[in-house]
């Protein structure tokens, strides 16, 4: 069976560590999660990618209040991924909707090709578009690697019926990155409902996510 990656949303140094020694294969580093994540600082970032030994991705978002970008800011976070590049990370998070709602192609494609070799996941603005098959193939054509997403639903377990649907749609063609309250008690439920092989919890504490990580080995 395909090993289930478990990714783990950090705010500080020393989340990052923790969910390393917790077991997962993966951190998000963000900064202000209550905001649903904004870009870290590069100081953060410098350290985070320093001391772990497991890829490690950042959020780009410049702020919060929604996914519609200007032209200056979309320099903006496209310098940000630039130079997060620079400074070691596996990949960034990152998105933009257009005012309609949909996936803004064109600013989404400027915001893979800033970052070059590095693999791009699209953040839970997704799960804010109405027609999201439609934008999965809109996705897939900008070059992106994964989506995170919970089906548009409050959570992933919720959201399991569409989950499944853009696993099947996905077809191996890019990666449904499952999140919304994943924990230990409905990780093997929403797998097994899903089909996902990528799972991604928020960082609370060590024996949470240690408990996640164990029961997501056992599957």
């Amino acid at each position: 069976m395909t090993k289930i990656l478990v990714e783990a949303s950090v705010e500080t140094l020393e989340e990052a560590i923790a969910a390393e020694r917790a077991g997962v294969d993966r951190v998000e580093l963000c900064a202000d999660l209550a905001n649903e994540g904004l870009t870290p600082s590069s100081a953060l970032t410098a350290s985070v990618v320093e001391r772990l030994r497991i890829p490690v991705f950042a959020i780009v978002r410049p702020r919060g209040g929604g996914f519609v970008y200007s032209d200056e800011e979309l320099g903006r976070m496209r310098l940000d991924i630039v130079s997060a590049a620079a400074s070691g990370l596996s990949g960034v998070v990152t998105g933009a909707l257009s005012a309609h709602g949909t996936i803004d192609l064109a600013r989404v494609r400027a915001l893979v090709a800033a970052a070059g070799v590095l693999p791009v996941t699209f953040h839970r603005a997704f799960d804010r578009v109405a027609d999201q098959r439609r934008a999965l193939e809109t996705l897939i054509d900008a070059g992106v690697s994964r989506v995170l997403t919970s089906g548009g639903a409050a959570t992933a377990l919720e959201g399991a019926p569409a989950l499944e649907a853009l696993v099947q749609q996905a077809g191996g063609r890019i990666s449904i990155l499952a999140a919304g309250t994943v924990r230990a008690h409905n990780v093997g439920e929403l797998i097994a409902r899903t089909g996902v092989r990528e799972v991604h919890s928020r960082f609370v504490d060590a024996a949470n996510m240690r408990q996640l990580v164990h029961t997501v080995t056992l599957l």
